[in-house]
């Protein structure tokens, strides 16, 4: 069982019985008797949960006789479940070749991890940032807050710096980006496909 998913981890602890025999052993009931009086259940309960908390691999008994948690197992299943996560690289989300060196250290999973401090770094993600909207065109605060929002929960920040570093203009409660790094090749695509 120790090669098992995190989803066996969690079935077997999905019924109450079993997550009670589990949870008076970690805080230290040593033997039946004890998780017994620990969580208030009859004494066939407590064994038939032990026995397939054991059989689960997640409990065994230490050299001593005494009930353990197998707390690798845990360990084990987590780095399994984050190894088979699939992880969203920063190109698949539209950055450039450039800026995707830099944002490897910033992004996880699409997700900005935080702000980078240092200037240099900060305008790699900035630029990044300003490709998510459309050259030319006029958002509301609140749409400019919900798409930043979706890289980091810090969108007023991400918001200031942008106008900061004049990738964004702001006026009345509107912005338009006005910087950043521009994918001329599709520009001109759009431009021709528009005059037809």
């Amino acid at each position: 069982m120790s090669d098992a998913g995190p989803e066996v981890l969690v079935g077997l602890l999905a019924e109450e019985s079993r997550l009670k025999v589990l949870s008076a052993i970690v805080l230290g009931a040593a033997g039946e008797p004890e998780i017994a009086t620990a969580t208030g259940l009859d004494a066939k309960t407590v064994r038939k949960a032990l026995e397939r908390l054991i059989k689960g691999g997640i409990v065994d008994t230490t050299p001593q006789g005494t009930l353990r948690v197998v707390t690798q197992r845990f360990k084990d299943a987590a780095q399994r479940a984050a190894s088979e996560r699939p992880q969203l690289r920063p190109e698949e989300l539209g950055a450039t070749a450039d800026q995707a060196g830099v944002l490897r250290n910033y992004l996880v999973d699409g997700k900005l991890t935080h702000i980078p401090a240092t200037r240099s770094k900060r305008l790699v993600v900035l630029d990044f940032l300003a490709g998510q909207f459309e050259p030319g065109r006029t958002y509301p605060e609140e749409q400019v807050n919900y798409t930043l929002g979706r890289f980091h929960p810090d969108y007023a920040a991400l918001r200031r710096y942008m106008v900061e570093e004049e990738l964004f203009e702001r006026r009345d409660g509107f912005y338009w980006r006005t910087g950043g790094t521009f994918d001329l090749s599709s520009e001109r695509a759009d431009r021709r496909h528009r005059d037809g």
